[in-house]
């Protein structure tokens, strides 16, 4: 059983983050060490769960992933460029904190601070990936970047791990390689399984059994198998609903996780300077990645939101971090540090995004006009032309609104989504449907300049993308339309209207109110819908 303090003290933790706004991940981490000092330690039925969250983590990351991505130069060489250089940077850092005097560094050889620098030199993908979920961004231009990058350096992590321990994979893992032909099969059984608990525990199968036990029983870090078998389900259109489904099971499950680096050990007085010291470094590895990505011509709002993204640690630190004290080469007290670097980084990240775009607003005022636009054609600014009516967000809701603006008002639409694979199926359909980032302030510049503008629908399924939209749209004098705005849940009315959105639709109540329209008509109780309330 999972102890009754640890559901009690994560959920005062999250409600106390987002009482700060903060992420509520945030909350957990310190509830964490709460525990810790409490006297609770780690237990196997947590550690458990909070495996199996991060490896649904990542088969959701594989089902939404075009794997051209990982293809990208930016992404491969930019992933490749940081870890040399991220390395250096780190082991030159920890040098310099063995010369201030820190006992823990005493006698460590160079290789050790190298090994310490390469584990720093990591990011986090469970923390940057619920990040970019929690805030709908998973598919825009700089969280396919981020997360590209991120799958990058798993790989990087499963080839040193197998290197390190000397166990290379079984001679029978080159059998993995018939589940490319299999994939078809394996979609189709997806197709098969509806909408209901047969498609979930169908994911399930996939990702725990297929993925991750077969990936590990082949000598291959499991977490990396369902990762592949979710990119090998990705192009099925049933994997977006999937991974829909599957959403609040991981978030749940990663609670877990977050619970347990706090739970790793307490830190002395040394141990915690150390950790802030090297939290102290993050900003630096951040203007790495923000140089590399520059480096690729990639649009200045890109690189630096990305930058900004992956600036932390990432939990594989700690793995390396008992590798090596396993090993004897460091004290076993540098898992503590480590887990409280990584911890703090964490909440340093947070309060980054948090002011991503504020930050990059003045990072841009610093740099000539030219550094801020890219040679990517996914990266250049849109051009809506004549459109006078724009829904932000293709989804159901979206094509049917839509289909209803252009059909029944004769209303020239344009169609935005941020989902490359959504926009191209779309297109092949004849929607007018470009491929842009709501949440990209550089797009909303360029949507304004089209005078013939005359309303916005924001019909995009996450209510913080739709604020965001909203916030953006009133910050622009120059649009004299109306906006509309879906929300999901009726405690998202009042937050919408409250930034002058001119209609807001629940879209439970307008369902509701359609069927009990038609319904009465069928039934002859009024002869024109119109005359209904």
């Amino acid at each position: 059983m999972i102890e009754p303090a640890f559901l009690l003290v994560a959920f005062l933790g999250g409600l106390g983050a987002l009482a700060l706004r903060l992420p509520p991940l945030v909350g957990f981490l310190a509830g964490g060490f709460v525990l810790n000092a409490l006297g609770y330690e780690e237990t196997p039925l947590l550690t458990t769960l909070a495996n199996i969250g991060v490896t649904l983590l990542l088969f959701t990351i594989g089902l939404k992933l075009d794997v051209r991505t990982l293809l990208r130069k930016e992404v491969w060489g930019g992933a490749s460029l940081h870890l040399v250089g991220s390395t250096l940077l780190l082991s030159a850092a920890l040098g310099l904190f063995e010369l201030a005097g820190f006992t823990l560094l005493d006698g460590v050889p160079w290789q050790t601070l190298a090994l310490l620098g390469f584990a720093l030199s990591f990011s986090s993908t469970v923390f940057v990936i619920k990040v970019l979920d929690k805030r709908s961004e998973t598919q825009t231009s700089y969280g396919r970047l981020a997360i590209g990058v991120l799958i990058m350096q798993d790989i990087f992590a499963v080839v040193f791990l197998t290197a390190s321990t000397g166990e290379l994979p079984s001679p029978w893992a080159l059998l993995l390689l018939l589940l490319i032909p299999a994939a078809p099969l394996l979609q189709r059984l997806l197709d098969r399984m509806g909408h209901g608990e047969m498609q979930m525990l169908c994911g399930m199968l996939m990702a725990l059994v297929l993925g991750y036990g077969l990936f590990d029983l082949m000598g291959i870090k499991g977490d990396l198998g369902a990762l592949i078998v979710g990119l090998l389900l990705a192009p099925h259109p049933a994997a977006q609903n999937l991974a829909r489904s599957m959403f609040n099971l991981k978030e749940l499950l990663l609670v877990g996780f977050f619970l347990t680096i706090g739970l790793t050990a307490m830190p002395d007085a040394e141990m915690l300077g150390l950790a802030l010291l090297l939290v102290a470094v993050v900003p630096l590895k951040a203007l790495l990645y923000q140089v590399i990505f520059m480096g690729f011509r990639l649009r200045l709002r890109t690189s630096v939101l990305a930058s900004l993204g992956l600036a932390n640690y990432s939990e594989f630190g700690l793995i390396v971090g008992a590798l090596a004290t396993g090993q004897g080469w460091l004290d076993d007290k540098w898992l503590v540090v480590m887990s409280l670097a990584v911890a703090i980084s964490f909440v340093l990240s947070s309060l980054l995004n948090g002011a991503s775009e504020t930050l990059y607003r003045r990072f841009a005022n610093l740099l000539p006009a030219r550094m801020s636009s890219g040679s990517d054609e996914v990266e250049r600014s849109l051009e809506v032309g004549n459109a006078e009516a724009v829904v932000m967000g293709m989804g159901r809701i979206g094509r049917s609104t839509y289909k209803r603006l252009q059909k029944q008002y004769g209303l020239k639409v344009l169609g935005i989504d941020s989902n490359p694979q959504s926009v191209k199926h779309l297109q092949e359909q004849g929607y007018n449907l470009l491929e842009g980032d709501a949440l990209d302030s550089d797009f909303w510049d360029k949507l304004m300049m089209s005078p013939s503008l005359k309303l916005v629908v924001l019909a995009m399924p996450h209510h913080a993308g739709n604020l965001f939209a909203l916030k953006q749209l009133h910050d622009r004098d120059e649009f004299k339309g109306q906006i509309t705005a879906i929300v999901e849940y009726p405690d998202e009315i009042e937050p919408i209207q409250a930034l002058g959105a001119n209609a807001v639709y629940h879209i439970y109540d307008e369902a509701g109110r359609a069927l009990a329209d038609s319904a009465a008509k069928e039934a002859g109780l009024v002869t024109d819908i119109e005359q209904l309330g």
